[in-house]
């Protein structure tokens, strides 16, 4: 297990460590206001395969796919960590509230997640983005607000274990205030669950990213791997794989680490699996 968790912490530094090169080689050409490497075109390097000169091959305009693939890392995480900022803060509040004061409250709770979550999310993201215009900002709304539902009801379902054990009641006798009890006792108990929903939530905003980005609604003129996709399919009668490849493999390698983290976390942090053991 521990070994397991190792590599995958080795996997993601190095993905986390090509993402920061990227939004660096992106900060320095906005800067300098010149074109960056990635989408500089030369139409006489094009469709080259792998090489020592471009180690992951060109594509239909000449530009080196490895850059291009590393900018699609700098995509991913931006969206991964923007939409999660948003989701993961408004599900824990409000499973917060749910599930410690009940009644009324939680009824509002309930609703709100049963009504976001009859929303197609697919539609309610496109919906933003027409409102907010195509981009970044309006995967992050969308993304975000059709997110929180999962985080909400998992919260919600732990805090009412806890309201009524010893500690809280006790801080109740004190006379501490409900925010206080909620967010200094009750919270650090079921911390392990918002970690472990980042673990969960992540590859899935980076998935549907890529969807998007793939119907050409997302991102616009950055090398998503959506866009890297969309851009390669045609090409592969042609026999040109290595974009297609090397983009697939990026993103199944990205979803498949945080999924075995997700499972690891959960085996070592969850109190009820600790005490089975």
């Amino acid at each position: 297990m521990r070994l397991s968790i190792k590599i995958c912490l080795i996997v993601l530094a190095a993905y986390f460590a090509a993402a920061v090169y990227g939004e660096v080689q992106y900060r320095v050409a906005v800067a300098r206001d010149v074109t960056p490497a990635y989408n500089v075109v030369n139409t006489k390097e094009r469709y080259m395969p792998p090489s020592a000169e471009h180690w992951l091959g060109t594509d239909n305009l000449g530009r080196d796919v490895g850059l291009r693939l590393v900018q699609g890392t700098r995509i991913a995480f931006h969206v991964g960590i923007m939409t999660s900022l948003i989701a993961i803060p408004l599900g824990v509040f409000l499973g917060l509230l749910g599930g410690y004061f009940g009644g009324k409250v939680d009824s509002v709770v309930v609703w709100l997640c049963a009504t976001v979550a009859s929303m197609p999310g697919l539609l309610f993201i496109l919906a933003i983005s027409l409102v907010v215009g195509q981009g970044l900002l309006g995967l992050y709304l969308g993304i975000g607000f059709t997110t929180w539902v999962g985080v909400c009801r998992t919260i919600r379902a732990e805090v009412m274990k806890h309201r009524d054990r010893a500690y809280v009641q006790a801080a109740k006798v004190l006379g501490y205030s409900h925010l206080r009890i909620m967010f200094r006792h009750i919270l650090p108990n079921v911390a392990h669950i918002v970690l472990i929903q980042f673990s969960i939530r992540f590859p899935s905003a980076v998935a549907t990213e890529v969807f998007i980005s793939f119907l050409g609604i997302g991102v616009q003129g950055e090398p998503s791997w959506g866009v890297m996709i969309n851009n390669a399919r045609a090409r592969l009668w042609q026999g040109v794989w290595w974009e297609m490849t090397f983009t697939t493999l990026a993103i199944f390698v990205l979803v498949l680490v945080f999924n075995h983290l997700a499972d690891c976390l959960r085996d070592r942090l969850d109190p009820a699996l600790r005490s089975e053991r």
